[in-house]
C-alpha cells in the first residue's frame, strides 16, 4: 500500500463534496471572528486548500501546510484558478516550524486523527510555538464513537464516472487502519488501479484537552460539529490566554 494521499490527494475535495464545505467554512469563520481580532493564520493539514481559500477570501492572510505533495499540487491549482494568493508548503504538524508567528492555526477535517497518541503533546506544542501571544488553535477530530462504531470494521465504496473506490477498515488498538483501492479514469478512457493505507487514531475528548494544556494552552472550548452533539465530530478551540 502507498503512502496516504499519494493517489487520493488529488481527488479529496471532490470526494468530500457531501461534507457541505460552505456551511462548515462559515461555522469556522464565525468561530474565529468571535474569538478575537486576528489577521493571520496557518491552515494545517490543508489538503486541497478549500478552507485556506475560504479564510483568505474572508480577509485573513492564511497559508496552507500539508504532508501530501499530491494534495498541495491541487491546492495550488485551485487557489490560482480562484485568484487566491497564498503559499502552500509541505510539512508535518509534529515538526512544525514557522518563520513568522501567526494569530491562529486551523486543522480541519480529521488532521489531528492522523497524529499518534504519543505525539499529541508534541504537535500541540508546535502549534503553540507558532502562534502569537494571544494566539488560538481551531480544529476538529472524528470522535471515538465514529472511529470505533461508524467506521469500525465496515466497508465503504463509491462508483463514479471518473473515480471509483473501495474502502476497507480494520480496527487497531488505538484506532483504525483504512485500506483504499482506487480506480482512476485516465485520458485514454482506461482506469488505473491505485492503493494506499491510512491510519487514524481514536482520541478521546479528555486526551485532547490534557495534551493541549500540557502544551501550554490556558483555555480550551469544545462542542459538536457545527455546534451540534459530539457524536461523530468534536470541534475544539484552544487559546494561549
Amino acid at each position: 500500500m502507498a503512502k496516504s494521499y499519494s493517489a487520493l490527494g488529488g481527488w479529496f475535495e471532490y470526494l468530500n463534496a457531501d461534507c457541505d464545505y460552505l456551511t462548515w467554512s462559515q461555522y469556522l469563520l464565525n468561530r474565529i471572528k468571535s474569538a478575537g481580532s486576528y489577521s493571520s493564520g496557518l491552515d494545517i493539514g490543508c489538503g486541497n486548500g478549500y478552507f485556506t481559500r475560504a479564510l483568505n477570501k474572508a480577509g485573513y492572510k492564511v497559508d496552507g501546510i500539508d504532508v501530501s505533495e499530491s494534495m498541495l499540487s491541487v491546492a495550488r491549482q485551485k487557489a490560482a484558478k480562484e485568484g487566491v494568493r497564498c503559499e502552500f508548503l509541505c510539512g508535518d504538524i509534529t515538526k512544525l516550524k514557522v518563520c513568522r508567528k501567526v494569530d491562529f492555526c486551523t486543522a480541519v477535517n480529521d488532521c489531528i486523527n492522523y497524529v499518534p497518541k504519543d505525539k499529541l503533546k508534541t504537535a500541540f506544542a508546535r502549534v503553540y510555538a507558532a502562534t502569537n501571544a494571544n494566539g488560538a488553535f481551531f480544529f476538529d477530530i472524528s470522535s471515538q464513537n465514529k472511529i470505533r462504531n461508524i467506521i469500525g470494521e465496515n466497508l465503504f465504496g463509491e462508483d463514479g464516472e471518473d473515480i471509483s473506490y473501495l474502502w476497507f477498515n480494520k480496527q487497531t488498538k488505538d484506532g483504525v487502519q483504512m485500506d483504499l483501492t482506487l480506480f482512476i479514469k485516465q485520458a485514454d478512457g482506461r482506469y488505473e488501479r491505485r492503493e494506499e493505507t491510512h491510519i487514524q487514531y481514536a482520541h478521546s475528548e479528555e486526551e485532547i484537552i490534557s495534551a493541549l494544556r500540557e502544551a501550554g494552552f490556558a483555555r480550551v472550548e469544545c462542542e459538536g460539529h457545527l455546534g451540534c452533539e459530539k457524536s461523530e465530530r468534536i470541534q475544539f478551540a484552544a487559546f494561549k490566554k
